[in-house]
């Protein structure tokens, strides 16, 4: 039997990792007296993904360290954050959090016996915990509370209530569940600040921070739920692992924001204290590495190749979700799975639907709507009417496209600016050019008639997924079926609001920066 951990050994184990401590002395003085509380709280919003394993390491960690660890699911900020989660899907999605988590750590051998699990509505409706809030919200100015949720609550333009109240409830959740320390990504930080500087005022004690890095997705940025191509999802078939590996980005020698190379120091190298390079004979065979810095050596200076990389990343992946996948293959929990993320075959709560599935499937996450930018703008040869644009949607080569803009927009308007592009739509040929896309845009309702490109939130990136709020989850058609007219069904509810927001069924279009407008077109269509 292995002697238990000293004081200096559960530091080291608590914080590997980690990118931020906040209270590093503190945390020392509690393990020298005894075992640290700690908590993770999780929203039950999207589908959790493989991103998730990164804090599932590190609650082995603190197993290892000897912590008491609670797990969160909060519920409660879920619909606070914009709705993500709308009210009616919120216990199921909770259940399914419940289910999912457990299988994650059982699949990495963490004993469910050691952890406390909580939901927050079973203590955020209390009477003492609605005074505290109350409380809360006398001393905290809108200035503080905005600023604390910046980085992790949905920013829109016109912020509902909710929002502001988020970074005060994840600051009382450390009292009422009675811990030393809150875990979470870096993208926490501003609310774990929010939390030191505002409990002290309620009598409360400061709380210890502890911060992941947040962990590139597979695109080389953050791993999202709401963006398909950026992450595995748990329950992934072993074909689309593959598929979705083979297009992340792992460019050779490139170790910045490589998110194969990030699954592997966060995830792989913890549980296992090494990583087996798969490679053919005559490529040097097998290598087995037992420090993660040799390994991202080696492919720095291209001595790993990215396909080998990639093949044996997903190979360890596999193992790990293969548990899932089957504790996922029973009816109770493949039931939970479709009634909690609903799939374009079925209709959404409170939604009738018919004999006849087709209606059901008409639903926005179909559409591949993404982020443009205009990089270049010329008249169409054989056509006074149209421009023919190429436009960079994220992708290797810009897309050219081709609209009937040129009564209506100046061309020096359209050069460099960011635009709203539907890229599903089926290819076809406009006066012998090909138009691989179509710009949405806002028209007016009489005459004459003007028309406005849709302007996506400043800041937004070329390629950046755009969606309909509600409707995050779900993977567009890879191409719209002309015979099916899922767009034209769709946009017989597109409109544009009174505050110039493009709208579904009164639904905003959304990134993740916020809404989706026109300048000045109030009331309109949009095509």
């Amino acid at each position: 039997m292995e002697p238990a951990p000293g004081p200096q050994e559960k530091y080291q184990l608590i914080t590997r990792n980690l990118q931020e401590v906040l209270g590093e002395e503190k945390l020392m003085s509690i393990l020298k007296e005894r075992e640290l509380k700690i908590y993770w709280g999780t929203a039950t919003t999207g589908k959790p993904h493989v991103a998730y394993f990164v804090p599932m390491s590190k609650i082995a960690d603190f197993l290892k360290a000897g912590c008491e660890v609670t797990i969160l699911f909060a519920d409660l900020h879920a619909y606070l954050d914009n709705m993500k989660a709308p009210w009616e899907l919120l216990e199921l999605r909770t259940r399914y959090y419940e289910q999912v988590i457990k299988a994650m750590l059982e699949s990495i051998g963490v004993p469910l016996e050691k952890l406390r699990f909580v939901r927050g509505t079973d203590y955020q409706l209390s009477k003492e915990y609605t005074l505290d809030v109350y409380r809360l919200s006398s001393v905290v100015t809108q200035h503080d509370a905005k600023k604390a949720g910046a980085e992790v609550v949905k920013q829109v333009e016109h912020p509902l209530l909710s929002g502001l109240l988020y970074p005060g409830l994840q600051a009382l959740d450390e009292e009422y569940l009675k811990v030393d320390a809150q875990f979470g990504g870096v993208d926490q930080r501003k609310i774990f600040t929010f939390a030191e500087k505002y409990l002290p005022s309620l009598g409360y004690a400061k709380r210890v921070h502890l911060m992941n890095p947040m962990v590139p997705g597979l695109t080389g940025s953050k791993m999202s739920s709401s963006e398909e191509d950026s992450k595995i999802d748990l329950l992934d078939r072993k074909e689309d692992v593959k598929k979705k590996l083979k297009k992340a980005f792992c460019e050779p020698g490139n170790v910045e924001n490589n998110g194969v190379l990030s699954f592997i120091k966060h995830v792989l190298f913890p549980l296992k204290s090494e990583f087996v390079v798969l490679r053919e004979e005559k490529w040097g065979g097998n290598k087995t590495y037992t420090a993660y810095e040799a390994l991202e050596k080696d492919f720095a200076e291209q001595v790993v190749h990215p396909g080998d990389l990639k093949n044996s990343v997903e190979v360890a992946l596999n193992k790990l979700l293969d548990p899932i996948r089957e504790k996922f293959n029973c009816p109770e929990l493949k039931k939970l799975s479709s009634a909690a993320y609903p799939t374009p075959s079925k209709a959404k709560p409170g939604e009738k639907g018919t004999k006849n599935s087709e209606p059901e499937d008409v639903i926005p996450s179909r559409l591949d709507i993404r982020v443009g930018k205009v990089i270049s703008v010329e008249k169409h040869p054989d056509a006074d009417s149209l421009y023919v644009e190429k436009i960079d949607v994220g992708e290797a080569e810009p897309r050219t496209v081709v609209s009937g803009l040129v009564h209506f927009v100046p061309k020096e308007q359209l050069q460099d600016r960011l635009v709203v592009l539907l890229c599903n739509l089926k290819p076809q040929k406009m006066r012998g050019v090909e138009s691989q896309g179509m710009v949405l845009c806002a028209s007016s309702v009489g005459e004459p008639r003007q028309v406005e490109p849709l302007d996506p939130p400043a800041g937004c990136c070329a390629g950046e997924r755009v969606y309909v709020e509600g409707y995050e989850g779900g993977e567009p058609d890879e191409e719209l079926k002309p015979k099916k007219k899922v767009f034209e069904k769709l946009q017989a509810d597109f409109c544009i609001s009174e505050d110039c927001v493009a709208q579904w069924k009164q639904r905003n279009f959304l990134t993740k920066l916020g809404t989706v407008s026109c300048k000045s077109l109030r009331g309109g269509s949009i095509s």
